[in-house]
């Protein structure tokens, strides 16, 4: 194929991955599932390397630029794992060969509707199927890892650092946790779009909240990093109303998404004695969701998820106006630690 070829040609030195977090296809504890990785992009990149090693032109920089936390050390042990049961004699090989750096991708990129295509095509006179809208910010931050040659990034905006994970750490629980928190709440409370949660003023302070007083105390922010002012900047972009960024697209794989975002931040300030009101109320909202009450569940894991969520019993008079919970409320019920103990298998 095609991309085979180009994968394997001697020109290439850097492969990126965009494939969402369900395309690593991980079971629940976090290994990779073999038979989904049958159909995802293993199998072509582990033809690619051996095809590389045979002809003896060097390894490649396998550049994670997905969603997940330690995302190139994710992917360099995926790959591994899928190595050892296919390919055991590219193990050592593509250990000494490639490198697998860390990455931060930061830019809000709503679903691509016909109404955006058409006004495109109103503003250029050409028709564009593969047009992509985003927010006007932007930002990228690699580790500096690299098994080859690479483009000048840092020339044109990118940061190229010793350490990714405080960038990385501050964009999965504070930018990412408000906007799945928006999500499910706003869609509780019968919003569209992120700009229109986050106009309510009681989602607005959620949102808030989750990032100034629950996330930011648990990441280690470096030298010159502001996180006050990080979550006044969020919630400006957020507010965008050009942008129309569906709630139920970030709704979406969220069995994928929320250890990451809520979880992480839960357990650390759990360790420390705090509450989470704002991520707990993100949770409740969550639970409905798994209830279909948004309409049809888009998640990997939707039966045994919402299997999980109908049959819980209900915490009575949880929730107020705005989909948010009316009271202090800790994760204890049967309903909530049930869902905790389905994410963690």
């Amino acid at each position: 194929s095609r991309i085979k070829a180009l994968l394997s040609a001697p020109t290439t030195h850097i492969v990126t991955f965009t494939v969402t977090e369900k395309g690593y296809c991980r079971k629940a504890d976090g290994g990779l599932d073999l038979t989904l990785a049958a159909g995802g992009f293993y199998p072509l990149l582990a033809e690619a390397l051996a095809a590389r090693k045979a002809a003896g032109i060097g390894g490649l920089t396998l550049l994670s630029c997905d969603n997940l936390a330690d995302n190139g050390h994710q992917l360099k042990r995926l790959m591994g794992e899928y190595l050892a049961a296919h390919h055991p004699d590219l193990v050592d090989w593509v250990a000494a060969h490639c490198t697998f750096p860390c990455s931060m991708v930061d830019r809000i990129v709503p679903s691509t509707t016909d109404a955006d295509r058409a006004e495109v095509e109103g503003l250029l006179a050409l028709r564009d199927e593969g047009v992509v809208m985003t927010e006007p910010f932007s930002q990228w931050v690699i580790e500096d890892s690299f098994a080859g040659p690479r483009p000048a990034w840092e020339a044109v905006g990118a940061q190229i650092v010793a350490d990714v994970a405080p960038y990385e750490t501050a964009k999965l629980r504070m930018l990412n946790g408000a906007h799945s928190a928006l999500a499910y709440c706003g869609l509780a409370a019968g919003y569209t779009y992120v700009h229109q949660a986050v106009g309510d003023p009681a989602l607005r302070d959620m949102a808030l909240r989750l990032m100034r007083e629950e996330a930011a105390p648990t990441i280690p922010a470096p030298e010159g990093m502001d996180l006050a002012a990080y979550a006044a900047a969020l919630i400006e972009r957020f507010d965008n109303p050009a942008l129309n960024h569906r709630l139920i697209q970030i709704a979406m794989d969220g069995s994928q998404k929320i250890p990451q975002r809520w979880l992480a931040t839960l357990a650390a300030n759990q360790a420390q004695g705090r509450s989470c009101p704002a991520i707990l109320s993100a949770i409740a909202a969550w639970i409905k969701h798994l209830r279909g009450q948004n309409g049809p569940l888009d998640d990997p894991r939707a039966a045994e998820l919402s299997e999980v969520a109908q049959n819980a019993e209900p915490v009575p008079g949880l929730f107020g106006p705005n989909g948010l919970i009316e009271s202090d409320w800790v994760p204890n019920s049967a309903e909530v630690a049930l869902i905790m103990e389905g994410l963690a298998r």
